[in-house]
């Protein structure tokens, strides 16, 4: 037992040493690089080469990870790395400038000294002076090209990052709103958009580092050269020759073994920033965007490569001749490549063919979609596979929020093109009656104004399909400038699915079929049976039919199903008093009272209501008249025209106000109302008393009334 004791007590104390090495090592890290600057690591020349040799391969594996990395925003510690690897660089810069200046012809840093004779090359002062000179190239490439370009860049991505943030956050909530994308996935992609907008901002601020780093080392090797001059000539009594010799050496050799690093990691910032729209890594871009392409343009290459090798001129025909067969090995393979892709789609075409053949038979009966879209030809690309099919992925996304938000589980949507329509024309169709339309321009995107714009824009002048709303078209370049204007851009996949969004609201009752409502039942039935066997209950329940005319009842007004089982319990409780189907959706409707008062309520739970005036309420019930096909309200001409003058006046008025218009009546007038101005006032929310709920908070904003209410001779 006690060697077991001593055995946990040793395994517990070796992990409580490693997790605190775990926890504590960047600290000490980043620690030991600041007191690396004033610590005299010359007198300890193995250290420093083990930490000059570090330095090259991090900042190496820095860059390499950069161009495998698939998105640049993947490596968001790329900013802190950057500046963590400056600080460290500088610390063994100024160690390697003490060492040289103390140590002068005895320094014996094998890293500096190799690297300096590999660089230096020739023996005397020629190969000093090509030294210096290749030194002074490097630096000005760096300085000039690579880190000022890359600082350039990083500043504009950083400012129009942070000035698009909002705007893209805007366009998320369209589409979420619109059912394009569910909840997860705008969330998903909010938290993306932050990302970005703090990573560029972050590198923005970090590409300054590496500015700094290289004119500083720029003066660091300036003064190691005038230092070690002073310090051999004046000092140690050197020869000039030997003096300049050795210290220009050392310095070249320090220089460039410092400057290296802040290459790479130069190198590595300019390629991130540059990769602001790029998904994948880097190698697979290359080889899809550069080697990938239609072969004639390889073979005029390698053409132009012979072309030289024979001109009378002297171009070295040895090396342009094995280039040029290189180039058109690649250009053979290129087109065999498409070749033997198209020849595979010519075949899968010719298959289709036959299957259509075969399938060509007509049936006696044609069955009609519930719901399908017909496409111009010029829209057919929104729904191929090749081309990423971004149109199927958004009406997939639209009939899952429809079955949130409704509860109707709408049925695939089948998409057909249409040579009758308009190239850019799109059609869709409820059981084969058109339901709405639109236009779409490929390649552009919709501006519409939702009332914050700042700087307005021109464009061609359009009509939102969905809602009507004025609208323009822009390409794709002025994009970024109309959401900075505030406006709200939407592509043309999300223009289609926002539109389908919208006619399942409007006709979500004309979809519901009779074997849909029987599947409902048939679901509901596994886990409520007693539920749905009270409501069909020979004798005292209710029809299919019956039940599918109440669920229409509640889907016209926009109601959700989604709770059947309160709906369903309802309609069992009051079946038995009156099979009335007026009767019973008001019933269904007050069964689900909490789910219609918060569809309408603010966020402070009040509910701005229009009542009626008790006279011209009473006139609405006294005109009710039945009909085999349900219920009227059958008002006189004259009234009928007041009546919905003075509706429209008091919805106007609340409209102006900023709220929406809820109109709050009794349970007897409640269907009168609705019925009588659903024509002109589609969109009206029309409640009972009995449909609010004790949480919600009443508040009468006006009242609807006739100064003269005919009465009946």
């Amino acid at each position: 037992m006690a060697d077991i004791a001593q055995t946990g007590a040793g395994r517990s104390a070796s992990q409580g040493i490693s997790g605190f090495l775990r926890e504590s090592y960047l600290g000490v890290a980043v620690i030991t690089v600041v007191v690396m600057i004033i610590l005299p690591l010359h007198k300890f020349m193995p250290l420093l080469d083990a930490l000059l040799a570090f330095n090259l391969i991090f900042s190496l594996m820095i860059l390499l990870i950069v161009i495998y990395t698939q998105k640049p925003t993947e490596f968001s510690l790329f900013p802190t790395m950057l500046l963590v690897s400056t600080i460290f660089s500088l610390a063994l810069n100024v160690s390697t400038t003490r060492a040289i200046l103390s140590e002068g012809v005895r320094f014996n840093g094998r890293m500096i000294r190799a690297f300096s004779s590999f660089v230096v090359g020739a023996e005397g002062n020629e190969g000093v002076v090509i030294g210096f000179i290749i030194f002074i190239i490097i630096i000005a490439v760096q300085a000039v090209v690579i880190t000022k370009g890359a600082t350039r860049v990083s500043e504009v991505a950083a400012r129009f990052t942070l000035d698009s943030m909002q705007v893209k956050m805007m366009a998320v909530e369209t589409e979420y709103s619109s059912g394009s994308i569910t909840e997860e996935e705008a969330q998903k992609r909010k938290t993306q958009i932050q990302r970005e907008s703090d990573f560029y901002g972050s590198m923005d601020g970090a590409s300054k580092f590496i500015s700094g780093n290289v004119k500083i080392g720029i003066l660091i090797t300036a003064i190691n050269v005038l230092g070690g001059l002073i310090i051999g000539m004046v000092m140690h009594n050197e020869p000039a020759d030997i003096a300049l010799n050795n210290y220009i050496s050392l310095s070249i050799g320090d220089g460039l073994l410092s400057q290296l690093p802040a290459l790479l990691i130069s190198t590595a910032m300019g390629i991130v920033v540059t990769r602001a729209a790029a998904t994948g890594n880097l190698p697979d871009q290359v080889r899809e965007q550069l080697f990938t392409r239609d072969s004639i343009i390889y073979w005029i290459c390698a053409g132009v490569l012979v072309f030289l090798s024979i001109l009378p001129a002297g171009f070295p025909w040895y090396v342009l001749l094995p280039m040029a067969a290189l180039v058109a090995f690649h250009a053979y393979r290129v087109g065999m490549k498409k070749k033997s892709a198209d020849s595979f789609n010519e075949m899968m075409a010719k298959s289709r063919e036959r299957k259509d053949e075969k399938a060509g038979e007509i049936s006696p009966i044609v069955p009609l979609d519930a719901l399908s879209l017909e496409l111009g030809y010029g829209l057919v690309p929104l729904v191929e596979k090749e081309k990423g099919a971004e149109l199927l992925e958004r009406i997939q996304g639209v009939r899952r929020q429809s079955a949130l938000d409704l509860g109707l589980v709408i049925p695939k949507v089948r998409i057909v093109d249409n040579s009758i329509l308009e190239p850019s024309e799109y059609c869709f169709k409820i059981k084969g009656v058109d339901a709405g339309k639109g236009k779409i321009r490929l390649g552009y995107f919709l501006c519409i104004n939702p009332g914050t714009v700042t700087a307005e824009m021109y464009g061609e002048k359009t009509v939102d399909p969905a809602f009507g709303l004025p609208a323009i078209w822009i390409d794709h370049e002025k994009r970024d400038e109309a959401e900075r204007s505030g406006y709200t851009v939407v592509d043309p996949p999300s223009i289609i699915a926002t539109h389908l969004t919208e006619i399942i609201r409007r006709h979500a009752a004309e979809i519901l079929g009779l074997q849909d409502t029987q599947a409902i039942l048939d679901t509901l039935r596994k886990e409520y049976p007693a539920v749905v066997d009270e409501v069909l209950r020979e004798g005292k329940g209710l029809r299919i039919t019956e039940i599918q005319k109440i669920l229409h009842g509640l889907l016209r007004e926009r109601v959700s199903i989604r709770n059947m089982v309160s709906i369903l319990e309802s309609i069992a409780d009051y079946a038995p008093v009156s099979k009335n189907i007026w009767f019973l959706t008001e019933k269904a409707r007050q069964a689900v009272a909490s789910q219609i008062c918060y569809q309408y309520a603010d966020e402070d739970r009040r509910l701005r209501v229009l009542t009626i005036d008790p006279a011209l309420e009473k006139k609405l019930i006294d005109s009710k008249y039945e009909t085999p096909s349900g219920i009227i309200c059958a008002l006189d001409p004259p009234s009928q025209k007041m009546w919905i003058k003075a509706v429209v006046n008091a919805v106007t008025a609340v409209k102006e106000k900023g709220w929406m218009p809820v109109v709050l009546c009794s349970e007897q007038a409640r269907f009168l109302v609705k019925n009588s101005t659903d024509r002109e006032l589609p969109d009206l929310a029309v409640l009972s008393v009995p449909e609010i709920v004790p949480e919600i908070i009443p508040e009468a904003v006006g009242i609807i009334k006739i100064e003269d209410i005919p009465t009946e001779q």
